[in-house]
This record gives C-alpha cells, structure tokens and sequence, in this order.
C-alpha cells in the first residue's frame, strides 16, 4: 500500500503508512519534523504510536546530528530468528516442558545469571571498549552501582522485561521456529538515559528553541557527539551479542527435552532501536529507526504480532521513502496502564488460547487487544516489504 497521510506542518513533511495514528502521535512526529537536522522528510511505519523521546515506529534520517532520545534507552532492541529441523508432529503433546526448559535457562524481568554465562576471554574486546567509555565519562560507571562488571556481563543472556519475548512458531510448513526478542538490557538503558541528559545541558540555551526538550541532539563536531556514537554502537553490539548468546542457550534448553535437531535456517539478527550511517536521497545521513527494522531490497527480517497473533519473516523492498525500512511488529494502540484498566487474566486466557504462556495478571498489560491488527499493519507496508514465511506462536515466554 501506498503512504496514506502526509504531514506537512514542520520544516519537512511527514510521510506516513497508515491511517491508524492518534493525536499524541501525530504531535510528536510533527516536532521532529520541525528540526533544522532533518533531511527530505521523516517517514512513520504502519506500526506507529506515541513513545518517549520520539514516536516509536519512526525513522529520522538526520544530517550531522544524533537525537538521543530518538534511539531512546533500549539501545539496540531487535530480533532474532531461527529454524529448526523439527516438525510440528514431533512436538510433545503438552507445551509445557518446553517452556519449562526455557525459562530454566533464560533469567527475565530482572534477573541474571549467577555467574559469567560466557568465557571472559569472549567479551575483552567489550569490556575494553566500555572502560574506554567509562573513563571519559564516569557517571556511567557511578549509574551502574557497586558491581558495573557482574552486572552487565551476567545480563548476557538474559530476556529482561516488557515486550521482550522468547516464543516458539510454527510456520505455514509446519516447520519449527525458536523466535526472541531483546535488547542491551540494564547497561544500554544507562547508556541511553545518560546522553540523552548530557545532550539536553550541551544544547543550553538553545533547548528552549526546540519544539521539545526530549528533542536534544549533538551535532557532528560537539564535544560529546564522537562519544555518544561510540557508545550507542557499542550497546548495539551488546544487544546483538545478548540475542546471540540467549539463542544459543534456548537451543541447548530444547535440545535436553526434543528429539535431535539442527538449525536450518537464521532469519536474521536485526536491531529496530538504534542508528546507522546511510546514504539517501543524495546525502549521508544518519538513520535513527525507532521500532522499525532496516528493510533494504533482498534484506531479511522479522516482524513480530502480539503474543496471540501471527508473526511474520519478511524480504525488504527496498522503498527509498520508507528509507529502506518497514515496521518492527503490530504496535501498541493503547497503553500498559490503559491495557491494564480495560482487561483482566481472564481476557489474557481468552485472547492466548492455543499458546503456551504466562496467563497471570502480571502480562495483562501484553495483552493482544492492546496490539494493532498485524494483518491491517502487514497490508499497509506491502509497498515495502514481501512475506518469506508466516509464523504462529505456541510457546511464549515473557519478561
């Protein structure tokens, strides 16, 4: 499908993939488009909604600046995606033991490992760029508390909270799937929260000439710019190395309780919060995706439902508009607290038949119901991506 709206209030317009945005949304994507940094236009995928620091579901491409809190906290959020030798038929019965074993194996919410879920020899090259990081700016390392090094290296490994997830699918061919969901965790969020502070002091005065304050940036130059982007690609890195690590960890979990097999085929290990140096529309920019995955021509990657809908692995397109991107899931149409108000466990048990998950108060706010249709998302970015394979969950395991 083509853009459905276009806002044109800023300094550029605001090309946009569906009809189903709200107000605040709308609001937020109009500020970016005022800023003096934008290059050609901001693109908003069908999967859009209101966020924190800028509205998730949206690219900004950017010209000699970074906007902090447009690649916002989660640094390096993405995907991961592999398929199995296994078919539905050699499933056990009751799902049970499978989500047994993975919880087992992967800390959530909170919780690490109990000791270095990797060789230390493995993460050196990490722990050297962060004490390089660290040493510049020690607030970081004061942010961290009292045990910075057990902290983050035991978060390798683990899901965290959210919308974080570890599911098993099946796809149209009964073939299995291991799909997860995660990002830099604790570190990547102090990372976050800590320039995108320090950019709001460096703008000093000229904070109050933006449309919003979370709409800070350092430019290309600036005193901290060469530090923000070695940092956030260094949480990039760690989140990429998180999933990889968890992957391989689900893999062991399942290989104890399911007969032998082998993965097949990786997807894609794609970020859809971070930045990245590209060229469009004759310029070199800087591309802030903010809940939307890089989808270049023949590029695959994973856009996830809700946990009751379907999932989808996908080949980009491509588009130049979208900036060679499409949308990173269904998107949210309602908050946590609204989802919370509205629906109880029973809604959850109801919405989540067929999957096994957590179906306690807890996850409510993970609700389907609280998700866009993915099948409307899917049909509004057809100009931007093409299906590979369509997966259905049943296992979810949350944060």
């Amino acid at each position: 499908m083509p853009i459905k709206r276009v806002i044109t209030k800023g300094r550029v317009p605001v090309k946009i993939y569906t009809d189903d945005v709200e107000h605040e949304a709308l609001n937020q994507l109009a500020n970016i488009a005022h800023l003096p940094i934008i290059h050609s236009h901001v693109a908003a995928m069908p999967d859009v909604h209101m966020g924190i620091g800028a509205t998730v579901g949206s690219v900004i491409p950017t010209k000699g600046a970074i906007i902090p809190a447009a690649v916002g906290v989660d640094i390096g959020c993405g995907m991961n995606a592999v398929r199995l030798s296994l078919k539905a038929e050699q499933l056990p019965d009751s799902m049970l033991r499978i989500r047994s074993a993975i919880e087992a194996a992967i800390p959530v919410g909170f919780n690490q490992h109990k000791k270095d879920p990797v060789k230390r020899s493995t993460i050196t090259a990490l722990n050297v760029e962060l004490e390089q990081i660290m040493d510049k700016h020690p607030a970081i390392l004061k942010m961290q508390g009292k045990k910075p090094y057990l902290t983050w290296v035991r978060q390798i490994g683990t899901l965290g909270g959210g919308n974080h997830f570890i599911e098993i699918c099946l796809d149209e061919s009964q073939d299995v799937w291991i799909m997860l969901h995660s990002g830099s965790r604790g570190i990547g969020n102090i990372i976050g929260r800590y320039f995108i502070n320090l950019a709001k002091k460096d703008m000093g005065n000229m904070l109050g000439r933006l449309p919003h304050k979370d709409l800070a940036y350092f430019t290309e130059g600036a005193q901290y710019f060469d530090d923000y982007v070695k940092a956030v690609h260094w949480a990039q890195d760690y989140a990429m190395y998180n999933r990889k690590e968890m992957m391989r960890r689900v893999v062991d979990a399942l290989q104890a309780v399911l007969p032998p097999f082998q993965a097949t085929k990786e997807a894609i290990n794609c970020h859809h919060n971070y930045v990245a140096r590209e060229h469009h529309f004759d310029a070199d920019v800087y591309v802030t995706r903010k809940g939307a995955i890089r989808a270049g021509e023949g590029e695959l990657g994973i856009i996830p439902g809700s946990m009751g809908a379907k999932s989808f692995i996908v080949r980009g397109k491509g588009n130049p508009t979208s900036f060679c991107s499409c949308s990173h899931g269904a998107g949210r149409r309602m908050s946590r607290t609204q989802a919370k108000r509205q629906y109880n466990s029973r809604d959850l048990e109801d919405q989540t038949q067929g999957v096994e998950c957590r179906k306690d108060r807890g996850v409510v706010d993970e609700i389907p119901a609280a998700y866009k249709d993915i099948d409307q998302v899917m049909e509004n970015q057809s100009d931007l991506v093409e299906v590979v394979h369509t997966l259905k969950q049943i296992v979810c395991v949350k944060g």
